[in-house]
């Protein structure tokens, strides 16, 4: 199974030095029976994409988290044993939730098949989205439209052995 694990660039970093995505449990996005259900589509490449937009979103907190980070959203997209994601049965059919699974353990890199991350013209949407995700969180309507900026710029899909030139 396909997972996307969102992380930041020092995220990245620690990972590429470790050689693995850990500690578990990690939180993943994956396509779902929620995603599938939600977004009604039996297109594979659709259903990758929005699980890939799910974590893109969840890198995003990651980096409301660290004020330090550069502000470009990284995802990890690695292969996994379908029994090793994990659904949240309490969360499962929660919106904030859709396509989310856990891994208990940390994943070898090696298992990685892709890296995707904003380009660095999007820093300044990504840092003004990341900035009001709180105020987007209690239902301001202007904080959210610049939430949604971010969103605008697609990942750059990169290959595992640029880590180190992504990392730059």
């Amino acid at each position: 199974m396909r997972v996307y694990v969102p992380l930041t660039l020092p995220g990245l970093a620690q990972a590429h030095k470790a050689g693995e995505l850990g500690p578990g449990p990690l939180t993943a996005y994956a396509v779902t029976p929620a995603l599938r259900e939600w977004y009604v589509s039996d297109d594979i490449e659709e259903l990758e994409y929005a699980a890939l937009n799910r974590a893109a979103a969840a890198s995003l907190r990651l980096l409301a988290g660290d004020p330090a980070a550069a502000r470009r959203r990284v995802v990890v997209a690695v292969d996994v044993a379908d029994k090793d994601a994990v659904v949240d049965p309490d969360r499962g059919l929660d919106a904030g939730a859709l396509g989310e699974v856990r891994i208990a353990s940390a994943v070898p890199l090696a298992k990685a098949a892709a890296v995707h991350a904003d380009a660095d013209d999007a820093e300044a949407d990504v840092a003004a989205a990341a900035g009001a995700l709180g105020a987007a969180d209690q239902g301001d309507d202007d904080a959210q439209f610049t939430v949604d900026g971010a969103e605008d710029h697609e990942l750059l899909w990169f290959g595992v052995q640029e880590i180190p030139a992504l990392l730059g």
